[in-house]
């Protein structure tokens, strides 16, 4: 099939739930991507931070195809050793005590939030208080958790029990905590609302409060987490350990999975019966995690990838059209001095460079494996279109 006719075929047959750019990829190595009609990118998204290992990692792929010939997948009343071990080198790995697997960010969040409300119940506490422009996820419990309300425009009335804080007010979370308040959930950058990294100072001073009032701190790491910002999970370069991490995105490389990761004062909190998914622990998307796990959590892959987050970061900022760049480690936003983000991602598209926007900032969150070589080539493709936006 070329590209119009995948087209149309997604227009008669998928819900418009998505914004299209017109590109149909069919293969991909490392950075690099090819569409239908033979049309070489160089690729900038990974899959909105997914593809951590780049497309058609060999060695990744080895293990998922290995998984994949002996058992595919398994009802949950039984052990899958898949499972087990990702549980036990991922809790190692983030500094953690258990897993609950499902799959997606938005079911990952979901599940701190029960966590959270089992927490608290004994209490009376079940608010949770979460920050302005944060994004938590697409249901109507995660929705109802992002304090962005274009979000909650169409879908109300949404789950009761959130408030919303601004990030750095410290005492605006202390007044909200007084009311019947169980959690406090924040992302360390906030990806879709721009871009905005906390200020570790403001995230230790958190952490401190809710220990003073007996409050779980719960870290939304679906998109920072998995090496994304030069550490495993960013809180490990914050100095503070968390209650509650939710994760996704990159931890299985390109396949569905998510996680819910616990402390140990929460160990066994939930009971059998009460959280489950069909499809969580799935031992493919486990093998594919574990190698994941097992590459991203080597602190030598983890400084290459705060290493090239610099150079990637210090190309941008050389750029006369560029007014700011923001973030951590390969995830990073540009906001421009002249044109629209949106438009820039449709131009970049036509001239071989896939990109992201967040509000108005073009994102970057580019494979963790990328090579100097990729981001040259990509930055030299995305300096030429400004030059072009800029002359119009």
């Amino acid at each position: 099939m070329n590209f119009q006719n995948i087209k149309e075929q997604d227009q008669k047959y998928i819900l418009h739930t998505y914004g299209r750019v017109d590109a149909a990829l069919v293969k991909g190595k490392n950075a690099r991507a090819w569409d239908a009609d033979g049309k070489e990118y160089i690729d900038f998204t990974s899959g909105i931070g997914v593809n951590c290992l780049g497309y058609s990692d060999p060695q990744w792929a080895a293990a998922v195809a290995k998984q994949a010939g002996e058992i595919q997948h398994l009802c949950n009343y039984y052990y899958s050793p898949q499972n087990t071990a990702l549980a036990q080198e991922l809790c190692q790995a983030a500094g953690m005590a258990q897993a609950f697997f499902c799959n997606s960010g938005a079911e990952a969040n979901e599940c701190a939030v029960k966590i959270a409300r089992k927490y608290g119940e004994s209490q009376g506490k079940w608010k949770i208080v979460t920050l302005q422009n944060s994004f938590h996820g697409r249901t109507l419990t995660t929705l109802a958790a992002t304090g962005q309300e274009v979000f909650h425009k169409d879908f109300l009335p949404l789950t009761d029990g959130f408030l919303y804080a601004d990030a750095g007010d410290l005492d605006g979370i202390r007044s909200l905590l007084e009311d019947a308040v169980c959690a406090v959930l924040i992302e360390t950058v906030q990806g879709e609302g721009g871009v905005v990294p906390m200020d570790p100072s403001f995230v230790g001073d958190l952490r401190r409060l809710c220990d003073e009032k007996d409050v779980l701190l719960m870290l939304d790491e679906v998109q920072t987490g998995v090496g994304r910002t030069g550490h495993f999970y960013s809180y490990q370069g914050m100095g503070i350990q968390p209650d509650v991490v939710t994760s996704a995105k990159a931890l299985a490389g390109g396949l569905p999975i998510g996680a819910c990761l616990v402390g140990e004062k929460l160990r066994n909190i939930l009971k059998p019966g009460q959280q489950g998914s069909t499809f969580g622990g799935n031992p493919v998307a486990c093998a594919g995690a574990r190698e994941v796990v097992r590459r991203v959590s080597d602190p030598a892959f983890l400084q290459e990838v705060a290493e090239k987050g610099q150079y990637f970061r210090q190309r941008l900022e050389a750029l006369p059209q560029v007014e700011l760049v923001r973030g951590q480690g390969l995830m990073l936003g540009v906001k421009l001095k002249a044109g629209d983000a949106h438009d820039i991602l449709v131009q970049c598209a036509e001239q071989g460079l896939l990109v992201l926007t967040a509000k108005d900032l073009v994102r970057f969150l580019p494979p963790l494996t990328i090579t100097r070589e990729e981001i040259d080539a990509g930055l030299d493709i995305f300096t030429h279109v400004l030059r072009e936006v800029n002359e119009k």
